[in-house]
């Protein structure tokens, strides 16, 4: 079961003007497994590290700086310097070139070199307003997934670059899923779907009290509009942030137990390869109705 740390991200990732980067010291002191050049001592001969630190000041001689850090910690205290962790870069150098209204395109890198994860570089979007890290994968996006075997540095160098140059091409949602206005119908459709990926099981069964329509309910006025970007970003933030409550009544389960009823309130997602998945499953969904209204229209 695996906790997680976060760094004071709003202080480094402003959106004010007065973004900055991380230095190596605050990101040593809330993600000392960034700096990790060796394998963990589990780890075989064939496992190839890939030093994180390594790869962020490659990237920040193209320009894109650490903003944010997350790592997760393991029941095994061994791990701590070696365990997974998440690295949210942004161009700060040229901000308009990265930025359509209230939207920046950053980078977002996953490692560790215990064998709990890839390295793992995918482009991502960060709305102001809800302070929510969207996972982009879209069909013009390079996604760079490398094991930790053979010439793993030669991959993330290469794939590394490969992202970059692709990376601001996300940037073209806001406005094109702003100028989609979704009926009612689809609005139901795509919250359907997110209830799913959020509540559902393996065979996509949900048991929980807490209704699609839901995770329409706006947070904020500023999320009153009725297109697909607007109701993608209520959706994914009800999904993410959790918050949101409903009775569970008293049920018996197939044992033959008895359940007690009583309020259910859903818990915010803070595991890193949870956030990453769901985040993908909603952008995937948003893509797609996308391509649907525009081929009705």
């Amino acid at each position: 079961m695996l906790a997680m740390n976060t760094i004071y991200a709003p202080r480094t990732a402003a959106f004010d003007g007065s973004a900055r980067a991380l230095t190596e010291d605050e990101m040593r002191k809330a993600a000392p497994s960034i700096f990790a050049v060796e394998a963990h001592a589990s780890r075989s001969e064939r496992f190839a590290p890939i030093p994180t630190v390594e790869v962020l000041r490659g990237l920040q001689k193209e320009g894109f700086v650490p903003v944010a850090v997350r790592q997760s910690r393991s029941r095994c205290d061994s791990k701590y310097h070696f365990t997974k962790h998440m690295i949210r870069l942004r161009r700060l150098d040229d901000t308009r070139a990265y930025q359509v209204d209230d939207t920046v395109s950053e980078i977002i890198l996953k490692n560790a070199n215990d064998g709990s994860s890839a390295y793992d570089l995918m482009a991502g979007l960060f709305r102001i307003c809800c302070k929510n890290s969207l996972v982009a994968q879209t069909a013009t996006i390079d996604r760079v997934n490398v094991r930790h075997s053979g010439n793993a540095i030669g991959k993330v160098i290469e794939g590394t670059y490969r992202v970059l140059g692709e990376a601001e091409n996300i940037l073209a949602a806001p406005q094109d899923w702003g100028a989609i206005k979704l009926p009612y119908e689809a609005k139901a459709a795509l919250a359907e779907s997110a209830h799913i990926l959020r509540f559902g099981d393996a065979d996509g069964k949900v048991t929980t009290p807490i209704r699609p329509a839901q995770l329409l309910a706006p947070r904020r006025v500023d999320d009153t509009e009725g297109d697909l970007w607007t109701i993608f970003n209520v959706i994914q933030e009800n999904v993410i942030r959790g918050g949101l409550s409903a009775f569970a009544p008293a049920t018996i389960d197939e044992r033959g137990r008895h359940r007690r009823g009583g309020m259910f309130t859903t818990r915010e997602i803070n595991g890193i390869d949870q956030c990453v998945k769901l985040n993908k499953a909603l952008w995937v969904l948003g893509e797609r109705m996308a391509r649907l209204l525009k081929a009705a229209a």
